[in-house]
């Protein structure tokens, strides 16, 4: 069992009973579908990140929890939200809240959660962590919530062109993906001090390896297997997405491929046989082989950001997590 498997398994089941504990209240079905995802399992990387971070700064996992809390409370809003402009019907293996409940508690059920990430976040002010640093806290959670906004407003937009480049998607990527990722390290920094140049690399760290994650989601969308990844492949195919896949493909393919792989993109009512073939196309146009060279590359400077940090447990973690966001298979 590698290292990072081993924290997940401690730090996890602890963060789920802080988030159980937080999230209840009446009417019962509006908490029963807010937890819907969360207790359908997900890989606790955000939160596992703050705690990380803490340890790094030789902070205990105690005094991270509420920060790691409200990071994952967030991310989970940010999913029920986004299985709902997808139309999405599974996630985590299990059907998305809006499917098993219906739009309009969905939405009600995310912004409860969103609610509550801020809730937990003032629970820090009892584990020791002074208000100055629950404000600057509050702060970095509050804008990641509104670049996550920003990114799904982006990738929405997208769809709309075809001429998107990469500078483009890398900012996306950045706003939708690594921002949270950004913020979970920051507040792990948090849990222990305020000093800007130590909190400038771990939110160098966090920025990196959330890109170099939703690089990794856009090749699975297309190579991954649907058992393994909880939700149905070629979605983004079917949805228009600009991945960097598309976005590289439609600069790289012939006009005659390009335009093929155009008529495919969004096309909701495509069948198997087309949207194998629009992925025959990225695959030909070498754009799985670019996007797995770059997420590694924003891997390695998400570990070069925290080089300078004490070799410990906590770091070896964050380590073994860079690694793991460019080599995971769901």
């Amino acid at each position: 069992m590698g290292l990072l498997e081993e924290f997940s398994g401690k730090i996890a089941p602890m963060v789920n009973g802080y988030i159980y504990a937080a999230v209840k209240g009446k009417p019962g079905t509006l908490y029963e579908a807010a937890l819907h995802l969360l207790r359908a399992g997900g890989k606790r990387l955000r939160p596992l990140a703050v705690v990380a971070a803490a340890q790094m700064l030789g902070e205990p996992v105690e005094k991270a929890l509420p920060f790691a809390a409200a990071v994952e409370l967030l991310h989970n809003y940010a999913l029920i939200h986004d299985d709902i402009i997808d139309r999405d019907e599974y996630r985590r293996g299990v059907p998305t809240v809006h499917k098993v409940w219906g739009e309009s508690l969905a939405i009600v059920a995310g912004d409860l959660l969103f609610a509550k990430a801020f809730e937990v976040l003032a629970d820090a002010l009892d584990r020791g962590i002074g208000p100055e640093r629950v404000a600057l806290a509050t702060r970095h959670l509050s804008r990641a919530a509104s670049l996550i906004a920003e990114g799904q407003a982006l990738d929405s937009l997208f769809v709309e062109r075809d001429d998107v480049v990469l500078e483009e998607y890398l900012d996306m990527a950045y706003r939708k993906t690594g921002s949270l990722f950004e913020a979970a390290l920051v507040l792990g920094g948090l849990t222990s001090t305020a000093d800007q140049s130590i909190l400038s690399l771990l939110a160098e760290y966090g920025k990196n390896i959330g890109i170099a994650f939703q690089i990794r989601d856009d090749v699975l969308g297309i190579t991954g297997k649907a058992n393994v990844i909880g939700k149905p492949l070629y979605s983004d195919i079917r949805e228009g997405r600009r991945t960097i896949l598309v976005v590289y493909a439609l600069e790289a393919l012939s006009p005659a491929e390009r335009e093929e792989l155009l008529e495919i993109l969004g096309a909701r009512d495509v069948d198997e046989e087309r949207l194998e073939k629009a992925v025959e196309l990225i695959k030909k146009s070498g754009a799985v082989e670019y996007a797995m060279k770059l997420a590694k590359e924003y891997s390695e400077k998400a570990r070069q950001a925290i080089s300078r940090f004490p070799d410990n447990e906590g770091r070896r973690v964050l380590e073994e997590l860079a690694v793991f966001v460019v080599e995971r298979e769901k």
